[in-house]
């Protein structure tokens, strides 16, 4: 009987281990491998299951007539933070202070980033008045989230349109 006790409770270890999220350093690191090989910048995206905006833009982001062009311009690397609960276990390990460390402690989520394979921020989600843009909806805010991709990448008139029309929040 002691001995069952210990297999299971061993058991359960290795299933939560393999459960695990990848460290968001790795997951970082993958993206600047994938960006360096294809010649793209990194999208980075800080979220969490429980943010309505987070699923928003990560939707915004992966229509068909968008997602195309985010695979063509960036690579998409997410970084799951900020959880609650029995939730926790969903975190990148070291996320948070990955956030953190671009100055995105206070921002609200989603938070993101643009960065060159280097590692180098190009653009982030913070406007003017250094609130963050999030996920952008507003008219202003997708004009300033526009032209941060435009900034960051070599997205098209055509498809910096696209991505306009898509985001811009419609009156119903």
């Amino acid at each position: 009987m002691k001995y069952s006790k210990i297999i299971v409770v061993a058991a359960l270890l290795f299933f939560q281990l393999g459960l695990a999220q990848e460290k968001a350093g790795i997951v970082l690191d993958k993206a600047f491998k994938e960006a360096k090989v294809s010649h793209k910048n990194v999208l980075l995206v800080f979220h969490a299951s429980w943010c309505k905006w987070c699923k928003v833009m990560e939707k915004n982001m992966n229509l068909p007539e968008t997602k195309p062009i985010f695979e063509k311009n960036f690579v998409t690397a997410y970084v799951d933070v900020q959880e609650r609960g029995e939730k926790k276990a969903l975190e990148n390990p070291g996320g948070q202070e990955l956030m953190n460390k671009y100055k995105g402690e206070n921002a609200g989520l989603p938070f993101w980033l643009i960065l060159n394979p280097k590692g180098e921020v190009l653009a982030d989600s913070f406007d003017a008045k250094k609130q963050n843009l999030g996920s952008p909806s507003t008219p202003e805010e997708v004009a300033i989230f526009s032209a941060k991709l435009k900034k960051s990448s070599k997205l098209s008139k055509e498809e910096l349109q696209i991505i306009e029309n898509v985001f811009t929040k419609k009156d119903n």
